[in-house]
């Protein structure tokens, strides 16, 4: 019979022991936008009642607590972006009823699916938390105060600039925790570690400038500018571009280190921006409850085009789509007051629309 020292020892291990061999642990932070608003998300308490946390998620969790409520509202911006950017597309990121797994089993796979995911999850926490920071709502942080001087255009740096380090930082710190823990000798630790890093550069590389004009009458004889980041909506597209040009790749050993290469070698090597997968995409046309696959039917579809990725023939695998009469209420006859908002009447149209057969 086990003494009760050998049962504490043994209880952590076969706990770290199934999270290591559990390949969605790494996303399924996401399940915090699940959490309604009033349950706390730091604390020690609620730290360790998190479910989806890694163990060194929670560590995170505890250590810096104020910056999980950010992280939360990550998660809600993963979902909502995600499911804008593949709206018209067979998989639609559609989630899971519940559990803590959002996008189901087909996270499981490296596919160029789960690429765009962890690209985009690393970049909401990054954009979460230094939104955050800009607003005060921080004590560890506040505005970027590094930008300073004159540009090379001529304008004065100055005001409260995004403090994107600091949220790139927190980001590196959180979402890449379970790929580290996990080694870096493994095909899908390296690609979800380069993918997390993509996501973080699409929005370094779209940093815009906002500056505001000072001088007599309106003039603007004196710039002052500040660095803010590119809206979310931005960085969705700029990483739904390299979702499409997505890289597959394979493990590969170069001496004593292994590194991810094209499988194809007249592939050019995927530069630190692009997304790379490890395995090929279902096809996502057929229900499929146990990987979280709803399948097509009776999705709505463009039966104007056969080319688009909305067109009837891509989203349902094939000429199985039927055509429908509907009645719509639409604005219409808007008359404008400068006084006043627009003021509309409701009209009804009838409309043909398409959708996937069962």
């Amino acid at each position: 019979m086990p003494t009760v020292s050998t049962v504490n020892l043994t209880a952590p291990l076969l706990l770290l022991l199934l999270w290591a061999t559990h390949p969605t642990m790494a996303t399924n932070w996401l399940s915090l936008a699940r959490l309604p608003r009033s349950r706390p998300v730091s604390g020690a308490a609620p730290c360790a009642r998190l479910r989806g946390l890694t163990p060194g998620q929670v560590g995170v969790c505890r250590a810096r607590g104020e910056v999980m409520e950010s992280v939360r509202k990550a998660a809600e911006m993963v979902i909502e972006e995600c499911q804008h950017q593949f709206r018209n597309r067979r998989w639609n990121c559609s989630t899971t009823p519940r559990g803590i797994n959002v996008f189901g089993r087909v996270m499981n796979q490296g596919t160029r699916e789960a690429a765009f995911v962890h690209a985009l999850s690393s970049a909401a926490v990054a954009v979460a938390v230094t939104r955050a920071c800009t607003r005060g709502e921080l004590e560890r942080c506040g505005c970027d105060r590094k930008v300073r001087g004159v540009s090379p255009e001529g304008f004065q740096w100055s005001g409260c600039s995004d403090n994107l380090s600091y949220g790139v930082a927190f980001s590196q710190t959180f979402v890449d925790e379970p790929e580290r823990a996990k080694g870096l000798s493994a095909g899908r630790p390296l690609m979800n570690l380069h993918n997390n890093e993509a996501g973080r550069k699409a929005i370094l590389h779209n940093m815009q400038v906002e500056c505001r004009c000072h001088g007599v009458s309106g003039s603007c004889e004196l710039r002052t500018c500040w660095k803010v980041m590119p809206p979310f909506r931005r960085v969705g597209v700029v990483l739904k571009e390299r979702f499409d040009g997505a890289t597959e790749v394979r493990l590969t050993r170069i001496g004593s280190r292994t590194a991810l290469l094209p499988r194809d070698p007249q592939v050019k090597p995927p530069a630190a921006r692009d997304l790379v997968y490890l395995a090929p995409s279902p096809d996502f046309c057929h229900l499929d409850p146990d990987n979280g696959i709803p399948g097509t039917a009776g999705r709505r579809c463009n039966g104007t085009s056969r080319l688009a990725p909305d067109g009837c023939e891509l989203v349902c695998c094939g000429p199985g789509y039927r055509a429908g009469r509907a009645e719509v209420v639409q604005r219409c006859s808007c008359k404008f007051s400068w006084c006043c908002s627009a003021r509309c009447q409701q009209c009804k149209n009838t409309v043909t629309i398409h959708t996937c057969r069962v």
